[in-house]
């Protein structure tokens, strides 16, 4: 299994002992906002993603818990195909911590394992991952209405790629 370091994070495959750390992501309304599922309302919903992602671990690593002083403080990482996701927990938010994991993760999927590109889906609505995307060399290809229904609401898409140079 893989293992990325940064200045202030270790990049690693999940393990049971981050259900706590997880679940202050994965219940968080703020985090979720933007996200393709709802917030969980248990610990119970918590687990059952961790297990699952701990059970379809790959090698080489795909997704990739964020961890920042021994704590689960997010994931990143390509989901299916070549699109990634990332969460970070909001107290995080706005002090580089996501643009330093992606940073890592990048280069990794693109040169380490052979991707032609990556692309992501976001909220048009979310400009804090939209900047981050566009900052990280990822464009625009297009736009869709009404693609997620969450907690009642429709939310739109904005697609980015980003290609091997």
């Amino acid at each position: 299994m893989t293992v990325l370091r940064t200045r202030r994070l270790v990049l690693r495959p999940p393990v049971a002992d981050d259900l706590d750390g997880l679940h202050n992501v994965y219940s968080d309304l703020r985090v979720m906002r933007y996200w393709s599922t709802s917030a969980h309302r248990d610990r119970a919903e918590t687990r059952a993603l961790l297990d699952a992602m701990i059970t379809h671990a790959s090698t080489p690593t795909r997704y990739f818990v964020i961890d920042h002083d021994g704590q689960a403080v997010g994931c990143a990482g390509v989901h299916e195909g070549d699109e990634i996701g990332f969460l970070l927990r909001a107290d995080l938010w706005r002090k580089g911590f996501m643009r330093e994991a992606l940073t890592a993760l990048i280069p990794y999927f693109l040169d380490t394992l052979g991707y032609d590109r990556l692309t992501a889906d976001a909220d048009p609505r979310n400009d804090g991952s939209i900047a981050l995307l566009k900052a990280l060399g990822f464009v625009e290809t297009g736009r869709a209405a009404r693609t997620f229904f969450i907690n009642g609401e429709w939310c739109d898409s904005v697609y980015f790629e980003r290609r091997r140079t």
